[in-house]
């Protein structure tokens, strides 16, 4: 193999430009095409910045035989002139097709074995394979855009906030385990045998105590650990921007957070965006979309037509409301010839949210249509149509039952609705904030109330009476980020007097001996002076998926885990050697 010795690059291959023509360049990258015509040999060369077309010809080059023995990947260093290309030969889908490098000198740095897939964009390729071989899978451009995206949005984040006086401070990696919430990652201490330290879910009490020590405004980008089943959207690491604030109003913090993202998005996609966002209550998003993150892209809102139904012989739905549940429709326009073997398999597909059974309605032009028709008056059905908004060639899909089986089977399902009738528009960005998040949520199974958020999170000042008597009643000055029906950050402003955070301990079900012994130093530290504070984080990972158009947070990080939490790059987590469990005192239960 040959080296660089002697070769300085000079530009980068996607950078040349009509305006090089008659520049002598020494270019240095990867073969990503090949194509020879017998005495010519056109090759497509590829780094980080792009494609350029280079040019070899045997009638100009000593070493033309080198040429001859490129393959795909293999890594070389070209000299040579840039010249305009013939008009007929001009490639308008390439930033540099209008020019070309004819080649004088040829080092060839590296060979390469055939890759197992295709090295180029949209590849069809099974993920676990673009896993193992992820090295590959990263020189794909569209992956390397991914990446160089990620970079520019944490660089602009640091800006932003670094011209609005916050400081970036960093917060341990190994701490105290406070298994409230997923399940911690542990960490054995060989210096402490038995004792155990645990990974951060997130920096949530360290940057409480930095608005303690007076820092007043920190934020830091920073890895975090939760170990818990995956989605598309979950890792069991991944990356978020915090963000703690002293002596602001919730108003203050969200205005200053609609700063940053409209700066990201313009910096980073040139794209506009219209602030203040929309602004609207849990209690809201719940009774209109089913979802504490809609998706406003489309309309189809869940409407009530528990009153129009109540009282008649139909008794799924007159033991629904006489259990306090609810009746609730979409409608889906347009969509009343529907095809029946559709129809069944939503009644399927909403079983898996928790729905007994899926019934509707067909305005069709011949009449209604509807499961439960007997048991209605013509006059019921029209009031049904003028009170959702419907009209002839309209579908109403109906659920009943209790309210958070209705409002999950129902938003579900007009997600799908949606999806499968075109609805969504790609290129929309629709931001929402969403506030007032009930304080608790109640966990049949442990008989008990738990935070909905965390336990440091401030109730609103005029429901702190209800925290002992009805804690189901107390809503939270909490505060999520919704863009396109998904979650990108949240936060609250927290709780900063000792008394009120006891009080909260005591209503999720904490003894005051439980919860000094998993929060002590923060309890301690707040009879020691504490500012009114509160913050919020975004998923970075979640942020850059959707700014890339992509559909798992996978593609926006480098080196990510399957949804087995499994990296089939480096084959971790692995064995480790019983040598290494003795220093640490622990043995396995599992026999190898």
């Amino acid at each position: 193999m040959e080296t660089m010795q002697g070769l300085e690059r000079t530009h980068h291959c996607g950078n040349l430009r009509k305006s090089d023509s008659g520049t002598e360049v020494v270019l240095t990258g990867w073969v990503s095409r090949r194509r020879d015509h017998g005495g010519l040999i056109f090759v497509d060369m590829r780094d980080r910045s792009g494609l350029v077309q280079i040019v070899f010809d045997a009638a100009a080059m000593s070493d033309f035989h080198k040429a001859e023995t490129l393959r795909n990947e293999f890594v070389i260093a070209i000299k040579g002139k840039v010249r305009e290309r013939s008009k007929d030969t001009v490639n308008p889908d390439l930033e540099t097709g209008e020019i070309e490098v004819v080649v004088n000198e040829l080092r060839i740095l590296n060979k390469a074995k055939t890759p197992p897939f295709y090295i180029q964009d949209g590849i069809d390729s099974d993920e676990n394979i673009r896993l193992k071989y992820r090295y590959l899978d990263l020189r794909r451009p569209e992956m390397q855009k991914n990446i160089m995206l990620r970079h520019r949005v944490a660089k602009i984040m640091r800006d932003y906030l670094d011209a609005n006086d916050f400081l970036e401070i960093e917060t341990p990696m190994l701490c105290r385990s406070t298994p409230e919430g997923a399940r911690d990652f542990l960490v054995p201490s060989r210096l402490n045998p038995g004792m155990f330290y645990a990974l951060p879910q997130s920096p949530q009490i360290f940057k409480q105590l930095l608005m303690v020590s007076g820092f007043e405004k920190y934020f830091q980008i920073v890895r975090c650990f939760r170990d818990e089943d995956l989605r598309a959207d979950r890792q069991p690491e991944f990356t978020q921007l915090d963000i703690e604030t002293s002596f602001l109003s919730q108003d203050q913090i969200l205005t200053l957070m609609e700063g940053l993202v409209r700066d990201i998005f313009d910096k980073a996609l040139g794209i506009k965006l219209e602030t203040p966002f929309q602004r609207m209550s849990w209690d809201e998003a719940m009774d209109r979309f089913g979802s504490d993150k809609p998706d406003l892209r489309f309309g189809m809102e869940l409407k009530d037509i528990s009153e129009f139904v109540k009282g008649s012989d139909f008794k799924v739905f007159n033991s629904v409301l006489e259990k306090n549940g609810q009746v609730k429709v979409i409608n889906v326009e347009g969509y009343a010839n529907i095809p029946r073997r559709e129809l069944d398999g939503l009644v399927e597909w909403v079983k898996t949210y928790g729905a007994k059974g899926l019934a509707w309605i067909q305005y069709a032009e011949d009449g209604v249509k509807s499961p439960f028709k007997k048991f209605y008056s013509d006059e019921t059905f029209e009031a049904i149509k003028n009170h959702v908004g419907a009209k002839i060639g309209d579908l109403l899909l109906v659920v009943g039952d209790k309210p958070s089986v209705v409002a999950q089977a129902l938003g579900e399902l007009r997600l799908e609705m949606a999806r499968r009738r075109g609805l969504i528009d790609p290129d929309a960005l629709r931001f929402l904030w969403i506030v007032d998040f009930p304080m608790f949520e109640y966990v049949e199974d442990e008989k008990r109330w738990k935070a909905m958020h965390h336990p440091f999170t401030s109730p609103r000042e005029s429901d702190i009476e209800f925290l002992k008597s009805d804690p189901g009643r107390v809503k939270a000055n909490a505060y999520d980020i919704v863009l396109n029906g998904v979650e990108i950050g949240g936060g609250s402003l927290r709780i900063y007097q000792s008394d009120l955070q006891e009080k909260v301990f005591e209503a999720i079900g904490l003894t005051q001996d439980e919860a000094r012994a998993k929060f002590g130093f923060l309890m301690d530290a707040f009879e020691y002076g504490t500012p009114p504070h509160g913050g919020i984080a975004f998923g970075l990972d979640r942020l850059i998926m959707l700014m890339a158009k992509r559909k798992s947070i996978r593609d926006v990080i480098a080196f990510p885990k399957t949804q087995s939490a499994v990296d089939p790059m480096s084959h971790a987590p692995s064995e480790v050697d019983d040598k290494q469990l003795k220093e640490l005192s622990i043995r396995t239960a599992i026999k190898k």
